[in-house]
């Protein structure tokens, strides 16, 4: 395939495509009719949503289950760009974190991230966000790209927020529940053969449950769901990438947005392992052919013919062309945690004055 960098230039014209669509059918691995098991989630606050698996009821018996949302999955494609075929088309920022090395790729904030803020590229940062918010992206690419094509809110400081340029969500299809059930059963039968005293107090009876000395029975917890169908939706947004510039340059602007298509591609080619946790092991269904496609702004549609090999190509031409940044490692500044901290806590004590 050609490799110049301009060869796909036409999508980040004026009137360039609204986005790239790709869209997968899966299945579990064993089979169609295997059991599934969904991401859980916590209660909501006002008791709405009880917690468990999120499946929305559409009426006639339809339903949608979330199997893995677009946080989840962006967590999940994210570290490819640490692998060897990869790592040198971003910076890699590592921070020292007492005993542990932590990559800016597996922060779940990015850039954003309290690891990342409370290091010596704070300021580097603060700086960067600032002038991604007044339109120019570029010192935010040269520190943290992937922040640009998966998104990223400076929350807990600047305040700038930037939107994904990559989602992908894997959703499952008119859902039966399972419920099931389990017994522990202990090694010894402590209480029973005096290992252990027999007592009438919960607290300590709950103890015992909790360490394993006397059954615990489980029965009708959620036991995954057998799905009709499974898909996985990823999509690449052109128009949003389109808003990303380099202040008023016009050719640093067209470099930067050329670096961050290839990123973009080689995320939204790629496909990520579909083992997502236990019970929830997600190959492609060979029987519906994947398709990925162009969706032009009057909703027109046409077969993409970029291949994961074809992305990787063109990203080495845009990175070398833009220029990546460089890689470094950084320490953990507990001064810098500990100010942020305070100036947390003194926000929140300023607001609760303010009500009263």
């Amino acid at each position: 395939m050609n490799t110049m960098t301009n060869q796909f230039d036409e999508w980040l014209s004026d009137n360039g495509p609204a986005a790239l669509v790709i869209r997968e059918h899966m299945t579990s691995v064993e089979g169609k009719d295997g059991v599934v098991f969904p991401a859980t989630f916590a209660a909501s606050e006002d008791k709405t949503f009880k917690g468990g698996y999120n499946i929305d009821e559409l009426g006639g018996g339809k339903n949608v289950c979330l199997i893995d949302s677009v946080g989840s999955q962006a967590n999940r494609i994210e570290p490819l760009f640490s692998r060897d075929n990869y790592m040198n088309f971003v910076p890699q920022i590592v921070v020292n974190a007492g005993t542990r090395q932590v990559s800016i790729l597996e922060a779940g904030h990015r850039a954003a991230d309290a690891i990342i803020r409370c290091s010596s590229l704070q300021k580097v940062l603060q700086d960067a966000f600032k002038a991604a918010a007044k339109g120019d992206a570029e010192p935010l690419a040269k520190i943290a790209p992937t922040s640009l094509v998966f998104g990223v809110w400076d929350s807990r400081d600047t305040q700038t927020k930037l939107p994904r340029l990559v989602t992908s969500t894997i959703r499952a299809f008119d859902v039966q529940r399972l419920t099931r059930s389990a017994q522990y059963v202990p090694a010894a039968e402590y209480v029973t053969d005096g290992l252990l005293e027999e007592s009438a107090d919960k607290k300590v009876t709950d103890a015992y449950a909790a360490k394993g000395f006397i059954h615990v029975p489980a029965s009708g917890t959620p036991g995954g769901v057998i799905a009709s169908s499974i898909r996985r939706d990823a999509t690449l947004h052109l128009a949003a990438l389109r808003l990303l510039g380099a202040g008023a340059d016009k050719e640093k602007t067209l470099k930067l947005r050329r670096y961050i298509l290839g990123l973009a591609l080689t995320a939204v080619t790629h496909t990520p392992s579909g083992y997502l946790r236990q019970g929830c092991n997600l190959v492609l269904d060979p029987g519906v052919p994947r398709t990925f496609e162009i969706v032009s702004n009057d909703g027109t549609r046409v077969s993409a013919q970029v291949t994961h090999a074809n992305a990787l190509e063109y990203l080495a031409g845009v990175a070398e062309a833009f220029g990546v940044g460089e890689s470094k490692t950084v320490n953990f500044d507990q001064t810098l945690a500990k100010a942020d901290v305070d100036e947390a806590g003194a926000k929140k004590a300023k607001a609760s004055k303010a009500k009263k």
